[in-house]
């Protein structure tokens, strides 16, 4: 294997652990609700503890990344996230661990995100060969998705819901980080390119906090807040939407959100062959009105369903509990696109600090999406939390257009 292969693969095997971990939150979610007894709302808060964290350390650290280096940072939050794994089973007995660990998975993330996207700069020479290579890497986070909720859905008890065995699947998750880090160790790379040798920390710093007050920065802060906002919401939210109003069982509740990952893992991958020759503001308007579309055929669905949970399998499902995933396809490659058309019209030596602006915008818009439909869900019900997505993806549409006009001005 070459070495720019396997730094390819090492970037892919990262971010993928990642997915598992941060996308649990979903399953998480579901879990704490029937083990721990805590309410939705409350148990909403597990995004922020996970987004926030993404936030203020993509900003604290984006600049000093290249400077401290990106693969030695990359290697040091791995080997935090596996002992944190670790310790799980072990002494998880009360809802402020999972706080604990969500924190310590988003300060992580921070790093690993901000280093990937900074990297992906490295390894490719012109714009399209980094919107397709962003869109492949973002293709294989749905892939870790989808997995991790197969693997958690496989610990989950239907039978005895406050059984507490499902959290054996942190052994597994320390172990996956634990691999992470060996294949990033043996991964070369050449990172001299994503450093500015004139200027300290502080200059980079203050030259990240720049970037936000260009019309570009705050065009595309907007798009991809909004983006994340909708995302986060459906993939947070499916475990328990399935659960309580399509009235399927705990584990089958979680493999939807797998097969909703797996849509977007299709969607993302099939985004880095359609970009190469369809512009990407058609591709990316088509896509999230095809999202808009989805909703509003799938929820009236909802208001005709069995009400007995034990006798529905995938095989014998709702027709709705199939047709729901499919919007997946089309909301999955709006993200990394916008991300690689932003990044691509920077220079290398910026792309760190854009890429910490990036994390940032997308873990508000997260935490915004999760909370505020925990709160819908909870007052209002599942399917009128999900037509409140309606709202955000009328308003992508308009900034996705101001976005271009952005891009051909820089």
């Amino acid at each position: 294997m070459t070495s720019r292969a396997l730094i390819r693969l090492s970037l892919i095997v990262n971010y993928m652990v990642f997915a598992v971990l941060l996308n649990s939150v979903g399953a998480v979610i579901l879990q704490v609700q029937r083990s721990f007894d805590v309410s939705k709302a409350e148990a909403s808060v597990l995004e922020g503890f996970k987004d926030l964290p993404i936030a203020v350390f993509s900003f604290i650290v984006a600049s000093m990344l290249p400077k401290i280096g990106l693969k030695r940072g990359m290697l040091a939050v791995l080997f935090l996230v596996a002992a944190i794994c670790f310790i799980m089973p072990l002494t998880a007995d009360q809802f402020w661990y999972f706080k604990m660990l969500f924190a310590a998975v988003g300060i992580s993330f921070a790093v690993i995100k901000v280093s990937v996207f900074a990297m992906i700069g490295l390894v490719t020479s012109n714009a399209k060969e980094h919107s397709s290579l962003m869109s492949t890497i973002e293709g294989f986070f749905m892939v870790g998705v989808l997995l991790g909720n197969i693997f958690f859905s496989l610990f989950v008890s239907d039978i005895d819901p406050g059984s507490r065995d499902w959290l054996n699947v942190y052994w597994y998750l320390g172990a996956m980080s634990l691999a992470a880090a060996l294949l990033l160790f043996f991964a070369k790379i050449n990172e001299s390119e994503s450093k500015r040798e004139e200027t300290n920390t502080w200059e980079e710093f203050l030259e990240m906090l720049k970037l936000v007050i260009r019309p570009l920065v705050l065009v595309f802060a907007a798009s991809a807040f909004l983006f994340v906002l909708i995302e986060q919401s459906f993939m947070t939210w499916t475990p328990t939407f399935y659960q309580d109003v399509l009235m399927v069982p705990a584990s089958m509740s979680i493999q939807a959100g797998a097969v909703l990952a797996g849509a977007l893992a299709v969607g993302r991958l099939l985004a880095g062959i359609v970009l190469k020759r369809v512009h990407w503001l058609t591709f990316t308007l088509i896509c999230t009105i095809l999202v808009g579309v989805c909703v509003l055929l799938t929820l009236p669905l909802t208001n005709s369903l069995p009400e007995s949970v034990e006798t529905i399998t995938w095989f014998n499902a709702p027709f709705v509990v199939y047709l729901f995933p499919i919007l997946g396809i089309f909301l999955a490659p709006i993200y990394p696109t916008i991300n690689s058309v932003v990044l691509s019209a920077l220079p290398k030596y910026m792309q760190s600090s854009m890429s910490g602006l990036i994390v940032v915008f997308s873990a508000l818009g997260g935490t915004t999406g999760s909370i505020i439909t925990g709160h819908i869900f909870e007052a209002y019900g599942g399917t009128n939390a999900f037509y409140f997505s309606l709202l955000p993806i009328a308003l992508l549409c308009l900034v996705l257009v101001l976005l271009n006009r952005q891009v051909k001005l820089s």
